[in-house]
C-alpha cells in the first residue's frame, strides 16, 4: 500500500493550480522521488509534536484492508496543497500497483458535464429551464412513463419527472451486457413503457433516463454530438486532457489506469470488468477521468468559472433527495449534490457508480476538495458509506 503525493500551493483558480503541478518535480514512493519535507502532508510537526501518520493515507489502506476494495486511487487539496495518493493493488493477477492520477470510469459524474453544458445553452438563449422537453424533443416522450408535453428541462437535470430508470431492467445481469453496444434511444425503448414513478415535479428519484434525454436536447438544440460539446465546452476550456468522452465501440481506457472489478457478494470472486462498453451510460454516465481532473472540474464549478452566477445559483437551488448515505441525503440541484462535513459546513458532489469503479467526491468553496475512487463496486450499504467517510476525512482531517 503505497502514497503517491505531489506537492504544489494553495490554490482558487484550478487553471493556475494545473501550471504549478506541472512544474511540481515530487512524486510518490515505490521508486520515485519524494520531496524530504513530504512524508506527512496533511500533518504538521514542530519540536513539540510526533510525528504523526498521514490521515488521508490511513483511510484508504482501510478501504482496502476493511473494505476489501482491490484498490483506491485519490487527488486531494487542502491548505497543504495538491496531492496523489494509491492504496491496494492495480492488477489483481499481477499484483501492479495502482497508477498515480490513473484513468478511470467517472460514471454518473457525468452528469454534471451534461448539466453544465445545458445551463451554458440556458444562458445563450436556446434553452429555457422551465419549458416541456417537448419543445425541444417533439413527440419523443410518450407512454406510461410520462409525457414530454409536461416535464420540464428542469425536471430532468433534477430528478424530479417521474420517468423511470432504465438501469432497473437492463443490469439484473450485467455480465450478460458487459460488451454491449447500445444507442440513446434503445436506452429510452427500454425505460419509457414502464410505469411512472410520479406526477412530474411532485416528489425526486433517481433515474438515468432523464440524463439520456437531456444529452439528445443538447445535440437537438445544437446540432452536434454531446461528447464535442463536452469537450469544447467543459473539458478543453479547463485544460481537463485526461478527460474524454469514448469513441463508439472504445472499450479500452486508453492510458495508465487500475484495472476494475466486480462481484455481487462479498464471497464472489472479482471478475476483471476493465474492458467494458460504456455506452449505456451515454450522457449520464460514459466520461472518462482522473482524480485530479475530476477535482479541478468540480472546482473550477464551485468556483464560478463554467456559468455565471445567476446559472450556477440555479444548478445549486435544490430539493429534497432522500437517499441512503447521511453525507448525501439531503438535496439534489441540477447535476449536483450537496454533501454534509462532519467538520461542519456543506460542500458539493455528485458521485459515480459503473461495474469496476465507484467515485465519490467532494468540493468545498473554500478550495478544500477531495475525489476518491475504488475499483471495485461496494457489494453493500456500509461499502458505500466507507467511501463517503473516506472523502470526508480528506477534507477535514
Amino acid at each position: 500500500m503505497t502514497v503517491s503525493l505531489r506537492t504544489s500551493s494553495p490554490r482558487r483558480t484550478w487553471g493556475a493550480l494545473l501550471l504549478t503541478a506541472a512544474a511540481a518535480t515530487g512524486l510518490g514512493v515505490s521508486g520515485v522521488n519524494t520531496p524530504a519535507d513530504a512524508s506527512t502532508p496533511a500533518e504538521t510537526t514542530d519540536a513539540h509534536r510526533p510525528h504523526q501518520p498521514d490521515a488521508v493515507q490511513t483511510e484508504l489502506d482501510a478501504l482496502v484492508t476493511d473494505s476489501g476494495f482491490p484498490g483506491v486511487l485519490a487527488a486531494v487539496q487542502d491548505q497543504h496543497g495538491l496531492r496523489d495518493y494509491t492504496a491496494g493493488v492495480g492488477d489483481l493477477a499481477t499484483g501492479e500497483p495502482v497508477p498515480v492520477n490513473g484513468e478511470v470510469r467517472i460514471a454518473s459524474n457525468t452528469k454534471t458535464f451534461t448539466a453544465v453544458v445545458v445551463l451554458q445553452l440556458v444562458g445563450e438563449g436556446l434553452v429555457d429551464l422551465d419549458a416541456p422537453v417537448e419543445t425541444y424533443l417533439p413527440g419523443l416522450v410518450r407512454g406510461e412513463g410520462g409525457d414530454g408535453r409536461e416535464i420540464t428541462v428542469r425536471q430532468l437535470l433534477q430528478h424530479t419527472s417521474g420517468l423511470p430508470d432504465y438501469d432497473d431492467v437492463l443490469f439484473t445481469d450485467y455480465l450478460a451486457l458487459q460488451h454491449r453496444f447500445m444507442e440513446p434511444h434503445q436506452l429510452l425503448d427500454v425505460a419509457l413503457p414502464r410505469p411512472a414513478l410520479f406526477a412530474p415535479g411532485t416528489s425526486w428519484e433517481y433515474s438515468n433516463t432523464n440524463y439520456v434525454l437531456a444529452g439528445l436536447l443538447v445535440q437537438e438544440v445544437t446540432g452536434r454530438p454531446i461528447a464535442e460539446e463536452i469537450t469544447t465546452r467543459v473539458t478543453e476550456p479547463l485544460g481537463l486532457t485526461d478527460t474524454y468522452w469514448p469513441h463508439e465501440g472504445e472499450q479500452e481506457l486508453r492510458a495508465d489506469h487500475p484495472h476494475g472489478y466486480y462481484r455481487t457478494t462479498p464471497e464472489e470472486q472479482y471478475t476483471d470488468v476493465t474492458v467494458q462498453d460504456p455506452s449505456s451510460g451515454w450522457a449520464g454516465g460514459q466520461l472518462v477521468s482522473t482524480p485530479r481532473d475530476l477535482l479541478g472540474f468540480f472546482t473550477a464549478l464551485v468556483d464560478g468559472e463554467l456559468l455565471s452566477p445567476e446559472l450556477l445559483a440555479e444548478m445549486q437551488t435544490t430539493v429534497p433527495a432522500p437517499s441512503a448515505t447521511p453525507r448525501t441525503q439531503e438535496s439534489y440541484g441540477l447535476g449536483l449534490q450537496t454533501f454534509t462535513l462532519s467538520c461542519g459546513g456543506t460542500a458539493w458532489t455528485h458521485g459515480g457508480d459503473i461495474p469496476g469503479y465507484e467515485t465519490r467526491s467532494a468540493v468545498a468553496t473554500d478550495g478544500r476538495g477531495a475525489v476518491i475512487t475504488v475499483t471495485a463496486l461496494p457489494t453493500d450499504l456500509q461499502g458505500v458509506v466507507d467511501v463517503e467517510d473516506a472523502v470526508d476525512a480528506a477534507i477535514c482531517n
